[in-house]
């Protein structure tokens, strides 16, 4: 069984060592650091599931191109799926995988420290 390593650990040894690649901080930055990620993710935390043009609506500002290179990426990083519906008119929708609902309580804490701090 995995102990649980507590903040006060985690600072002590983040404070005696170098950038380490591997760090789960530094790949969970590196995977919510581009630009439209984030918004997407948060976008599916509130809507079961969305379709293309709705995502657009709820961010007018990126482009169609953008919006489907990031929907890609998060596809392929197994946060999001895509489910096509072969029915006249054909759609797609997206939703957050369990592995995406994972960050829902990651979203929750960055809403709190904003409350208190912004």
């Amino acid at each position: 069984m995995k102990k649980e390593t507590t903040a006060e650990e985690y600072l002590k040894k983040i404070m005696s060592s170098s950038i380490d690649e591997d760090c789960p901080v530094h790949r969970t930055l590196e995977l919510l650091s581009r630009k439209w990620r984030t918004h997407i993710i948060y976008e599916l935390c509130k809507h079961p599931s969305m379709r293309f043009g709705e995502l657009k609506k709820a961010y007018p500002r990126i482009t169609n191109t953008m919006l489907t290179n990031t929907l890609r990426d998060l596809e392929s990083l197994g946060i999001i799926r895509r489910e096509q519906f072969n029915e006249i008119p054909p759609h797609v929708e997206y939703s957050l995988t369990e592995k995406g609902k994972a960050l829902l309580p990651v979203f929750f804490e960055i809403s709190k420290w904003g409350e208190e701090n912004l």
